[in-house]
């Protein structure tokens, strides 16, 4: 066994008893770790095939924003997991089947792929374009042939980070808040007041 298949094994056996242990934990803050570590292996398997762009990708957006932003929520907001658990046998036959259809998917997808007549003709795609860095090669694809769907990939992005803050904002009624245009539009006599005190009186 050569020393890239033995990083290969332990990666993947890592990666997928640490996706199992993501579903697993019953800690919520262990189960953002493990998926931490899912992303740390899963960089490592993409930078074996040689896509060392998308495996730094995977860390630094991933691991270092999604993850830990993940992590920091989980531990801030102190969700009542026990009472979101309560529902959990009601929703299981619908759980069951969303299952059982993504292994069936996934079982399609690996008979395919290790049937496919097509394997052998990837090569020499790669040996087309070799003087070519992995980076340059995935820029070249995404804004020449795959240009709108990035577009559009990013626009879904974009609609739905505004749907999160939209949907996640609340104004506290007692809560004094500041207003730029009201500030700018007071006059003297509404910034200040003069009071005539008498002496001795105090105000």
């Amino acid at each position: 066994m050569s020393v890239a298949a033995a990083f290969f094994y332990l990666f993947a056996g890592v990666l997928v008893a640490s996706a199992f242990m993501v579903i697993a934990s019953r800690n919520p803050v262990h189960s953002v770790l493990f998926l931490i570590l899912c992303f740390v292996n899963a960089a490592g398997l993409f930078i074996l095939i040689g896509a060392e762009f998308l495996g730094l990708i995977l860390i630094v957006v991933y691991v270092g924003a999604v993850a830990v932003l993940f992590l920091f929520v989980v531990m801030m907001l102190d969700v009542d997991f026990v009472e979101l658990r309560q529902g959990f046998l009601q929703y299981l036959p619908i759980g069951v089947l969303i299952g059982v259809i993504f292994l069936a998917e996934l079982v399609l997808v690996v008979g395919s792929w290790a049937t496919s007549s097509t394997i052998a003709t990837v090569p020499a795609i790669a040996e087309a374009t070799s003087h070519l860095t992995n980076t340059q090669q995935l820029g070249r694809v995404l804004y020449t042939e795959y240009v709108y769907f990035f577009e559009a990939a990013g626009m879904v992005l974009l609609v739905a980070m505004i749907g999160a803050i939209v949907l996640t904002l609340r104004h506290k009624p007692n809560v004094k808040r500041q207003n730029i245009s009201d500030q700018v539009a007071r006059t003297p006599e509404q910034a200040m007041e003069v009071v005539k005190v008498r002496p001795g009186q105090g105000i």
